[in-house]
């Protein structure tokens, strides 16, 4: 599944930045379970079944209906040039049934040092 293109943006009035993104495909319901291993997953069914969001605390949240096409993303916005690579490659990284993760959770501690030292300064 890939990221297609950026069909709306703006800027928000809590700071950060949202961004729609169109998919290549529908989101497969074990969408939502493969990010667990990067953050928190919360399923929001009195908003609608199958709907959820994914939180990423200091990168981007990613809110979204499973089946559907287009994602709802908010970036913090001091650091969205950092993880929006990371965001993609979430994407384009999902496969269903088992995966290897160990590329990505490398990947999500280098850019994870690179946001901490930008928000908070050098350890």
């Amino acid at each position: 599944m890939r990221i297609r293109r950026s069909i709306r943006h703006k800027s928000c009035a809590d700071g950060s930045f949202m961004k729609e993104f169109l998919l290549s495909e529908p989101v497969p319901a074990g969408f939502f379970s493969y990010l667990e291993d990067f953050g928190e997953v919360e399923a929001l069914p009195k908003i609608g079944e199958g709907f959820y969001k994914f939180e990423k605390t200091d990168w981007f949240s990613i809110k979204g209906l499973a089946g559907d096409t287009t994602v709802e993303v908010r970036f913090k916005k001091e650091v969205m040039d950092l993880t929006i690579d990371f965001l993609y490659l979430l994407f384009s990284s999902y496969r269903e049934g088992p995966l290897d993760l160990r590329m990505l959770k490398q990947r999500e501690q280098a850019v994870g040092r690179r946001v901490r030292e930008h928000l908070y300064g050098p350890d």
